[in-house]
C-alpha cells in the first residue's frame, strides 16, 4: 500500500516535470485527435519532431519532444535571440583576425574578411541567410567573447524554460554534450519572431553582402547570398526560420508558416535524409493548417516567466506588491465599495512611500529635487476599461467610484509635489 503510494507519487512528480505537460514526456506519437480530424503524414522519418499554434501555444502533434539531440544551425536562433537586442543595428565593426579563428572545421561560411568594416545588419544577414558561423563568431566578440556569449545562451534558454539546451559553441558546431530538443528549438523560434529584426532577418531571401577590396579601383566589392532554407519561398506563406545540417546531427529545421490568420512552428530533427526534412516539415505543416479545430492540444509552449520583468519594471518605477494579482482575485467578490477601499488602500500606499524617500532625500541634506511621482493603480483586470470601469453589469457604479478613487488620486498626487 506504502509502495504503491509512494510509486503513484513519484510518476505524478515526474509528470509535473516535463515542461508543456507529461504528454510531451512520452516517447512515441502523441496526437490527441477529434471527429474529423485528418491523419498525420504517413512514413515520418524524423527522430523527433513537434507541431504548434504559435499564438495560443497549443502543440497539436509531438514524437520525442524533449529527447536532447544535437541541434546543428538551429541553435543560432537562440544566438540571435540572445544577442541580436544588445547591438545596434547600424553599427560598424573593423574585424580584427582573432574573430575569425577558431572556426570548426567545414564551418559553413558567408565569406567575412579580416581587417575590412562589417555594419552589424550585414553579418545578421551572414547569419540567417548563409549560416554563417564567421560572422556568429564575429558577433560573439562584439557581445564580449564567446565565452560570455555562451553563458548568456544558456541563460536565455533557462530564462525561456528551454531545460533540454546545453550549449558549448555559439553557431551549433557538432560539440561534445552540446544538446537541444524539438521543443527547446520550437520556443527559440517563438520567441526570436516576436522581435521585429529577428523576423525580417529570417524571412530575407537574398542579400547583398560586402566583399573585398578590389585592387583595381581601390572600391568596395559586394557579392550575393541566398537564404539556404528550401522552403522560403517555396512554400505558401513561410515566415522562416533556421535550418541546420552536421555530420553529427544530420538534418534539423524549425520554420514558422501564416495561413489563414493562423500561424504555425514546426520542428523536424534527424531524419532519415537531409533531403526529408522540409517535406516532413512541410507535410507537418499541412497537417497541422487541416487539423485546426479538429484535435485537442497534448501539451503547450510555455511563456517565459514574467516574474523577473515585472520585479525590474517595479525596481524602475519604485513600486513594489502584487495589488493587480489581488484585483483579479477579488474581482467577483468585491463591490463598489471594496474596489473604492481597495484603491484607497493603494493610493494612500503609494502616497506613504513616496513621502519616506522624500523624508530619506531631506535627512541625507541632498539638494533639493522634484520627487517622482507614483503612477496611479491600473487594474488589469477582464472586462476593464479603465481604473474601476467595466463593459460588464453594473459599470456604471464602477464606474462612479472610480471617478472618487481619480479625485483621491489627484489629491495625493498634489500633496506629493508639495513635499
Amino acid at each position: 500500500m506504502v509502495l504503491a503510494a509512494a510509486t503513484a507519487a513519484a510518476v505524478a512528480q515526474d509528470a509535473a516535470s516535463v515542461v508543456g505537460g507529461e504528454r510531451l514526456g512520452r516517447p512515441a506519437v502523441q496526437v490527441a485527435p477529434l471527429a474529423g480530424a485528418p491523419a498525420l503524414p504517413a512514413a515520418l522519418t524524423g527522430r523527433s519532431w513537434l507541431v504548434a499554434d504559435a499564438t495560443t501555444g497549443d502543440v497539436l502533434a509531438a514524437q520525442n519532444a524533449h529527447v536532447p539531440l544535437p541541434p546543428a544551425s538551429t541553435l543560432k536562433m537562440l544566438f540571435a535571440d540572445t544577442v541580436l537586442p544588445k547591438l545596434d543595428r547600424s553599427r560598424e565593426h573593423k574585424v580584427a583576425p582573432v574573430e575569425l579563428a577558431d572556426l570548426g572545421v567545414g564551418s559553413s561560411l558567408v565569406g567575412i574578411k579580416e581587417n575590412l568594416p562589417y555594419r552589424v545588419e550585414d553579418l545578421w544577414r551572414g547569419v540567417f541567410l548563409s549560416s554563417g558561423n564567421d560572422a556568429v563568431h564575429v558577433l560573439a566578440h562584439m557581445n564580449g567573447g564567446l565565452a560570455q556569449t555562451v553563458a548568456q545562451m544558456q541563460d536565455r534558454a533557462l530564462a525561456l524554460q528551454a531545460r533540454d539546451t546545453h550549449v558549448v559553441s555559439p553557431e551549433g558546431y557538432d560539440q561534445e554534450g552540446q544538446v537541444s530538443s524539438a521543443y527547446d528549438l520550437t520556443l527559440f523560434a517563438r520567441a526570436g519572431l516576436r522581435n521585429k529584426d529577428f523576423r525580417a532577418y529570417c524571412s530575407t531571401r537574398t542579400a547583398r553582402f560586402p566583399g573585398g577590396v578590389d585592387k583595381t579601383t581601390g572600391q568596395r566589392t559586394t557579392f550575393d547570398i541566398a537564404n539556404t532554407d528550401r522552403l522560403l519561398g517555396t512554400y505558401p506563406g513561410l515566415i522562416g526560420v533556421k535550418n541546420g545540417y552536421t555530420t553529427g546531427a544530420g538534418a534539423t529545421f524549425t520554420g514558422a508558416a501564416e495561413r489563414g490568420g493562423r500561424t504555425l512552428l514546426v520542428t523536424v530533427m534527424h531524419p532519415e535524409s537531409q533531403s526529408k526534412v522540409y517535406d516532413e516539415a512541410a507535410s507537418l505543416l499541412d497537417w497541422g493548417f487541416a487539423a485546426a479545430g479538429k484535435v485537442e492540444p497534448v501539451g503547450h509552449l510555455v511563456e517565459e516567466p514574467a516574474a523577473s520583468a515585472s520585479a525590474e519594471a517595479g525596481a524602475g518605477a519604485g513600486v513594489t506588491g502584487v495589488v493587480p494579482h489581488a484585483i483579479r482575485q477579488a474581482d467577483h467578490a468585491l463591490g463598489p465599495a471594496g474596489w473604492t477601499a481597495l484603491a484607497l488602500c493603494g493610493t494612500l500606499a503609494l502616497w506613504a512611500t513616496g513621502r519616506a524617500r522624500a523624508r530619506r532625500l531631506h535627512l541625507r541634506q541632498r539638494p533639493a529635487a522634484v520627487e517622482a511621482v507614483p503612477a496611479p493603480l491600473a487594474f488589469t483586470r477582464p472586462g476593464a476599461t479603465a481604473l474601476g470601469g467595466s463593459t460588464a453589469l453594473g459599470g456604471r457604479r464602477r464606474r462612479r467610484a472610480a471617478r472618487t478613487v481619480r479625485a483621491t488620486v489627484v489629491s495625493a498626487r498634489r500633496r506629493l509635489r508639495t513635499r
